[in-house]
């Protein structure tokens, strides 16, 4: 989902960056130094996850495990995807230095947001059933918020974004589906193994 260099207005990357300096020194404030293996790791996946690209005009489509990645480190979500997407913009030029704040605010902020939105399902419905749907959703709802945003941020640049944007929010529906799926399975083993780690970190 990464937007390429040349396509978004200068208003739209200033206001990126904006949004993703408040955001990354929120996660740093937030996070728990205790975890930042835990961190480090998850950086890690999230960065092997998105390299491989489907072309879709403008952009492309692939795995973001942004919204696991809000599920187990709340705020802390923003200093990972930053990182990752630093580096991949320097060694494989995918997305750019140029836009990295707005890529790292669509992919981190709707990951966040989708880690609060399992932690209130999570409260509500203390289950392992309850922690199963909590966790697809979370997976989901963090591919569908980065969709949504990035085509905020084509239509906000020029008219023109409209039908890429529409074009990339359908092309990730599937991508939502896989999402769920693999944060679901993957909650569901660290529950066995570290359950520790799913202490809810996003509020």
């Amino acid at each position: 989902m990464h937007i390429a260099e040349g396509v978004l207005s200068p208003a739209v990357l200033a206001t990126g960056y904006a949004l993703t300096a408040a955001g990354t020194a929120l996660g740093l404030k937030k996070l728990d130094y205790d975890r930042l293996m835990t961190v480090a790791i998850l950086a890690a996946a999230f960065f092997v996850g998105s390299l491989i690209h489907v072309p879709i005009g403008l952009t492309s489509a692939h795995l973001i495990l942004n919204g696991m990645l809000g599920v187990l480190l709340g705020w802390a979500a923003f200093p990972a995807i930053l990182a990752a997407l630093a580096l991949q913009a320097l060694l494989f030029q995918f997305g750019g230095l140029v836009v990295l704040g707005v890529n790292t605010f669509t992919m981190a902020f709707s990951g966040v947001m989708a880690g609060y939105v399992y932690c209130g399902m999570r409260r509500v419905w203390p289950t392992p059933t309850g922690q199963k749907v909590a966790a697809f959703c979370g997976g989901a709802l963090g591919v569908m918020g980065a969709g949504l945003l990035t085509a905020v941020a084509l239509a906000f640049s020029e008219e023109g974004f409209v039908t890429a944007a529409r074009l990339l929010f359908l092309a990730h529906l599937p991508v939502m589906l896989a999402e769920g799926l693999i944060t679901m399975i993957t909650v569901g083993f660290i529950a066995r193994v570290r359950p520790e780690m799913l202490r809810l970190t996003a509020a």
